[in-house]
């Protein structure tokens, strides 16, 4: 299946009355599988799991822990761009790793992201992501401050 175009845009309110802003990233498993990239609610962002996808569905950074985690914080930052927020908005990770051995690598990615927001971060070696090129995956919460 041919990966759909990237919105920037987040998607409109489905009209359930909730306060929810969608944002879809355009690969092709969102529409597939029934999510959406990121959610706001108020704010509050949510993003969902990421990869390192590029803009046509491919993996970036095939063999290489510390680029795949680079562009999964890349996609993870797009995200909460289109919803309002920032990376030092983030308050939670969730890193998802199918080889511990690659944690120097995504330690360092991380590291150079985050040593100045250090938001609280757990890391979990699972057997398997959804393309068995990819090392890693990323959820992030973020709240975004209320200005003023």
């Amino acid at each position: 299946m041919a990966p759909s175009r990237r919105s920037t845009r987040p998607l409109p309110r489905d009209g359930s009355g909730d306060d929810r802003t969608r944002y879809a990233s355009g690969t092709p498993w969102e529409p597939k599988v029934g999510y959406s990239r990121a959610v706001r609610v108020g704010q509050h962002v949510y993003v969902s799991g990421t990869t390192a996808t590029a803009p046509d569905g491919s993996v970036v950074g095939r063999g290489d822990a510390y680029a795949q985690t680079v562009q999964t914080l890349d996609n993870v930052e797009r995200a909460l761009t289109a919803l309002g927020s920032r990376r030092e908005d983030i308050v939670r990770l969730r890193v998802y790793v199918t080889d511990m051995g690659d944690f120097e690598a995504i330690a360092r990615a991380l590291g150079e992201r985050f040593a100045e927001t250090r938001p609280a971060n757990t890391l979990v070696q699972v057997s398997a992501l959804i393309d068995p090129a990819m090392k890693v995956e990323v959820e992030a919460d973020a709240d975004i401050p209320d200005e003023g």
